[in-house]
C-alpha cells in the first residue's frame, strides 16, 4: 500500500497540524500571561510551547521521511478561551490528556497495523511527554484555583527567575530583593529547568 493511503499518514498529518496549534496556542497563552503580570506563566506556557514544535518537527520529519511534502487533512483542533489564565491552563491540561491518552495510542495501533513500528513508538513517546505537560498545567492551575500560585502552607525555596535569587519562606517577596523583579517571576525552586541541585 501507498505510504500515502495508510492510517499512519493520516495520523502523523493529524498529528503535525495538532502540535503546530497547539504551540501557537501557547504562544498565545504567554502572552496574556505577560499582560497579566505573570511571568512565571509566561515560562510555563513558552517552555511547553517549544516542545511542542519540537513534536511538529519530529512529525514532520517521519513524513517526509515517507515521501510526503504536502499534507490536507480534516480534524477539529480547540482554541482556548481568552483572558481567563486559569480557563486556558485547565484548557491546555484537558487537551494535553486527551493527547496522552485516546489520540496518541490510536495512532500508535494505527502504526502497528500499518507494520511502522518506528512510528509507533514516536507517537507512545509523545504520548508521555504530553502526560507530563497535562500534569504540569494542572498543577499550576491547582495552584491558581487555590490561591496559592505563590503562596505554600510550609516554608520552601522560591526562585526569581529573572535574576536566579533564592528566597526561603511561605511565599516569594511581592519584589525581588536582588532585581526588584516583580513577585510574578517567582517559582518554587523545584519547578524551575535546570534548578534541581
Amino acid at each position: 500500500m501507498n505510504f500515502q493511503d495508510t492510517e499512519t499518514c493520516a495520523a502523523l498529518m493529524r498529528a503535525f497540524a495538532g502540535e503546530c496549534q497547539a504551540h501557537t496556542r501557547y504562544l498565545l497563552a504567554a502572552k496574556e500571561a505577560t499582560a497579566q503580570s505573570l511571568p512565571v506563566l509566561r515560562q510555563l506556557f513558552e517552555f511547553t510551547a517549544k516542545q511542542e514544535l519540537t513534536h511538529a518537527q519530529l512529525f514532520a520529519a517521519a513524513l517526509q521521511k515517507n515521501g510526503i511534502t504536502q499534507i490536507s487533512i480534516s480534524a477539529a483542533y480547540p482554541l482556548d478561551p481568552k483572558n481567563d489564565l486559569l480557563q486556558i491552563l485547565r484548557a491546555a491540561q484537558q487537551n494535553e490528556q486527551s493527547e496522552s491518552g485516546d489520540v496518541y495510542a490510536s495512532f500508535a495501533e494505527a502504526a502497528v497495523r500499518d507494520e511502522q513500528p518506528e512510528i509507533a513508538a514516536l507517537f507512545r513517546q509523545i504520548a508521555a511527554i504530553e502526560a507530563e505537560h497535562a500534569a504540569r498545567f494542572g498543577q499550576f492551575a491547582d495552584w491558581m484555583q487555590q490561591g496559592k500560585l505563590f503562596r505554600e502552607d510550609q516554608p520552601m525555596l522560591w526562585l526569581c527567575m529573572n535574576c536566579g535569587h533564592i528566597h526561603e519562606g511561605t511565599e516569594p517577596p511581592q519584589r525581588c530583593p536582588v532585581c526588584d523583579a516583580v513577585q510574578g517571576f517567582a517559582v518554587r525552586k523545584a519547578f524551575a529547568p535546570m534548578t534541581a541541585i
